[in-house]
This record gives structure tokens, sequence and C-alpha cells, in this order.
């Protein structure tokens, strides 16, 4: 494969750098690169009002919904220059998950009445659809949805629903039909969070955040209007979500990003003297991340550019969910041991947001490294957890 970026993309990625630089919020800025999650609600609303005005709001929509219709080949590098200027990415259950499903299967009043809201940034979503026996095979989920008139009633639970105490909305798989093969019988339903039966609990995770949450829906009406495409269809319709942005799962601009912050924190510390990043011992520890991460960059672009490829593109993307995954973890690792007994400041972002603390004891760059690192332990988790992509990879690559 030989790869470049032509003049017209190098230009392309001056006049984003440039906009990123002039118009990131660097308070917003600096609360992203502390970790602190879920983000402020003013916060995830001021910057994509500010996406929004330039035109930027959602890239990867259609031009007639408000996106940009850029090559694929863009967006890589709109994402690229995003991280590089630490500028919060957020808000994906909006306008990557739910919104491109609308799009496709929603009905025009669907339409209508979302896609506008979710580009300026006015209202925010969230995902239920992992159940507490129902994790990575959806196929088990218990939540049931039955017709009674003009409304569907839900009854169920969900659990580690990211966003759902700042969200006005949720998308859910629920069970319509329990006669029928477990993946035919899920409808896909857009429900308003505050609706009469809707409780949200809390899950506090391992470095104090509370983005995760149990969700409890008990005799739930919702209308009949707010059905996404077909009852039955909503199997299909999840599978389509989570493949339209095949590459995404690689987190490979969150893993550039972060190894370049471990570089810039060894070149910080000391260690007899001598840069850390100068010593043997760390510097390969470096080469080697930094290879096996060219490499997964390399693997995304082939992807990004449709090079032809005899393997199952199903399980490539598995593939890339496991690497880009156990890169998060390498990554962070790294940023610990280049800060060595700094790594015990530990950043509750359970409290209010506030300044953290920094003087010639505790720099800039410490803040929010240690709970970075741990939430990481989490990737090999979330979104299809690696033993379950392990079988994936197994039954369509090598028809085991």
């Amino acid at each position: 494969m030989h790869f470049g970026y032509s003049e017209e993309d190098e230009s392309f990625r001056q006049e984003v750098r440039k906009f990123f630089n002039e118009h990131a919020p660097a308070d917003i800025s600096r609360r992203w690169r502390d970790g602190v999650h879920p983000p402020a609600r003013d916060d995830i609303r001021r910057w994509q009002r500010i996406l929004y005005e330039r035109g930027w709001g959602a890239p990867h929509w259609p031009a007639e919904h408000g996106g940009t219709d850029w090559s694929a080949l863009r967006k890589h590098i709109f994402m690229e220059e995003l991280y590089n200027a630490d500028a919060m990415d957020y808000g994906w259950q909006s306008t990557q998950m739910v919104a491109p499903v609308i799009i496709a299967f929603g009905s025009d009043w669907q339409k209508e009445r979302f896609l506008g809201p979710i580009l300026r940034g006015d209202e925010f979503w969230c995902q239920g659809f992992s159940e507490p026996n129902a994790g990575s095979d959806l196929a088990g989920l218990k939540t049931t949805a039955v017709l009674d008139g003009d409304e569907y009633v839900i009854n169920g639970q969900k659990i580690w629903t990211s966003d759902a105490t700042i969200a006005d909305w949720g998308f859910f798989l629920v069970k319509t039909d329990t006669t029928v093969k477990p993946q035919r019988g899920i409808s896909f339903l857009l429900v308003k969070m505050d609706t009469p039966g809707i409780t949200v609990r809390p899950i506090v995770s391992i470095e104090g955040g509370k983005g995760l949450n149990e969700v409890f829906l008990e005799n739930v009406r919702v209308p009949k209007t707010h059905l996404v495409g077909e009852a039955g269809m909503g199997w299909t319709y999840a599978k389509y979500l989570l493949e339209k942005e095949r590459t995404a799962s690689a987190f490979l601009y969150f893993n550039k990003r972060e190894l370049q912050r471990a570089k810039d924190i060894a070149a910080q510390e000391m260690v007899d003297g001598v840069r850390l990043i100068d010593t043997p011992g760390f510097a390969r520890k470096v080469a080697e991340v930094e290879a096996d991460l060219m490499a997964l960059e390399w693997s995304v672009l082939r992807i990004l550019s449709e090079e032809k490829s005899e393997r199952n593109l199903d399980a490539v993307v598995s593939a890339l969910k496991i690497s880009g995954s156990e890169m998060q973890q390498r990554v962070t690792q790294l940023q610990m041991d280049a800060l060595g007994p700094r790594a015990m400041r530990f950043d509750d972002h359970s409290e209010p947001h506030g300044d953290p603390v920094v003087d010639e004891n505790w720099p800039e760059y410490i803040g929010g490294r240690t709970s970075g690192y741990l939430i990481a332990r989490a990737s090999t988790i979330y979104g299809g957890a690696r033993e379950v992509q392990k079988n994936i990879i197994a039954k369509l690559a090598f028809g085991l």
C-alpha cells in the first residue's frame, strides 16, 4: 500500500488546525484533558454549538442533513487535529450513534424533530442496550415493550448506560415480540428520559466518575411514533449503528494523542539528572508501543482507503477493537511509568468541576493521568468484550 496526503489534504489540515487553535475554549479543553466524566452539559453544548456554527457539527452526516460529505481521509485528518488540539470529542451517542440510524431508517417526522437539536447541541442522548444478563450478547435482552393502543409500555432494566444522568433522550433496544427468535423480536425505540416510570441510578466508576448508570423502566409509556423503522428490526438497526464507523473501535486518535502525552511527560521527568525519555529502558518501552500503534494506524488507513482484502471485514473490525482497546491500556500504563511516584495523585471526579492544584511538585501535565489509566482498564470490556471479539474472529476469519 502506497499512501500519502495530497497538497489539498495538507491545506485542509492547516485550515482545521487553525480553527481548533483559535476556537477551542481553553477551559473546556483543560477539563477534557483532565478526564472529567461526564463533562458538564454546558461544556458539551458550548463546544457543539461552535462546531455547528462552523458547519462541522457532524462531519460524517450527509450534507442534506447538516453534514460535510467529506471523504474518509478528510474525516481522518479532522479527528487527528481535534485530538492534537485537546478539543472535546464527546456526544457520540447523539451525533454518531442514534443520528445515523434516524437518518437511515427514521420517519420524516423523526428526522425533523431530532436531527436539528442533536446537531446544535440542544439535546443529549444515551444508549440503552446492555442489561445485567445481556452485555456483549444483546440477543439475550429481557426488557419488553408491549403495544397498548398508540403507545408502547416498557418494563425492564438497562445497565452501563453512559450519560443517562445528563441525557434528554435515550435510544433503547426492547423486546416487542417474544414468540420469534431473539434477534427478530427486538425493536428500536426513542424514549424521553423524564418520562414517568424511569429511574436512573449512577454507578461510580473506579476513577470516581458518574458517567455510567443503571436505568430502571417501570410501565414507561412511549408513543408509537417513537419506534424507529419497523417493529422487530431493532437488531438490524443496532448492527448498522455499530458498523457505521468501522474504525472507531480502534480509538486511534485517543491512542496517538495519549502516546504523545506520555512522551511529553517523560521529556520533563528527570532520573539522576537525565530526562526519562533519554534513558534506554524507557526509550525501549516507547519504541515498542509506538511500533504497534503505527501498525494499528496503517490497518485503519487500509479500511479508510477501501483497500481490497481477502479477510472478512467484520473480523478485521473485531481485530481493530482488540488492538485498539489493549493499546489504550498500554499508552496510559506508559504515562504511569513516566510519572513514577507522581502517579499517586488522584483527581476525584465525583466532586464538582474545579481547577486542579498546580505547583512545582504537581505540574499541570499530571492532571487526569491516573484517572485515565484506571478507566482504561475497562476498555477491553465495553463495546464488546475482548473474549467475544476473539470468538468473532475465530468464526468469521478461520471458520472455527
